[in-house]
């Protein structure tokens, strides 16, 4: 059977898949176009089990917020270049997945993969499809909310990271601004008291063997330690960091004044934690050349 254009303009329209991958499929099945999808499918999914031990360590995060339930979730998608995270399938599957974690209320990424996508079936296979489309591994990496009875405050910069934040008190427009000074200053804690004690107890002896090379007396080592404590407590917290909008005063001295505090927030940031390949292609060029 001749395989027209048509033919394979439907299937490529019906699946998004490549153009002489669509003509081959069409070719195996006889011209068939459902078996023809089935086809596609089942490569798409052989595909996949190939690319999932490659790194992809690029991506985005996508934010989908509902503010009158005071509810946010923050999702990484990931794949393996930056070429891919600007697509525009990958834009639109990432969407997909943050909207299906927001109306799911679920952080699990197994649960939100399980989720009906557009076209009938479920995330998990709308990802396989896309890994047959674009070539490039694509993971579903974590998901993280943030609820709250005050304002919330959302912000996504250049899609690499993400921010919720939820207040007690204040207003959206002072959310936002604190999601901002989150995202730009990465606070570990809200305040010194969530900061865990063992983790404390590392710092203060970090600090003391620092001092003790000073050969200063006990009492004023126990005095250079407090004071550097102090100091490293407030780097570390977002209400003792100056905020970004005006250094000059502190978050938490803002937040006194709109009579307002920070309950929670989620700050993710793409392929942190990641170990990337650090590829020389000065070097891999040269050794093609050398092999030619």
């Amino acid at each position: 059977m001749d395989i027209t254009a048509a033919m394979v303009k439907e299937l490529r329209e019906r699946t998004g898949a490549g153009m002489m991958e669509c003509k081959r499929a069409l070719v195996e099945t006889g011209g068939d176009t459902e078996a023809a999808i089935e086809h596609l499918r089942k490569t798409g999914l052989a595909k996949a089990d190939k690319k999932a031990g490659r790194v992809a360590a690029e991506g985005c995060i996508v934010c989908a917020a509902d503010h009158e339930a005071g509810r946010a979730v923050l999702v990484e998608v990931n794949c393996e270049t930056d070429f891919v995270a600007k697509d525009s399938s990958f834009a639109e599957f990432a969407r997909a997945v943050g909207e299906a974690a927001l109306s799911s209320s679920e952080t699990e990424v197994d649960a939100i993969l399980s989720s009906p996508s557009d076209d009938g079936g479920s995330l998990e296979d709308a990802r396989v499809a896309l890994i047959a489309k674009i070539g490039e591994n694509i993971q579903v990496r974590r998901a993280a909310a943030v609820s709250g009875d005050g304002p919330l405050g959302t912000y996504v910069h250049g899609g690499r990271i993400g921010v919720a934040a939820a207040l007690t008190g204040g207003s959206a427009d002072l959310a936002r601004d604190v999601a901002m000074h989150i995202a730009a200053s990465n606070p570990a804690h809200v305040n010194p008291d969530q900061v865990p004690a063992d983790e404390l107890a590392k710092e203060r002896e970090i600090l003391t063997a620092q001092a003790k090379e000073s050969g200063k007396p006990p009492e004023i080592i126990e005095k250079m330690v407090e004071g550097r404590l102090r100091k490293h407590l407030k780097e570390i917290t977002l209400v003792g960091q100056p905020f970004i909008k005006d250094p000059d005063r502190t978050v938490g001295q803002l937040l006194d004044e709109a009579k307002a505090g920070v309950s929670a927030f989620v700050r993710l940031e793409v392929g942190e934690g990641i170990e990337k390949k650090d590829d020389d292609f000065a070097a891999e060029v040269m050794s093609q050349v050398r092999g030619a």
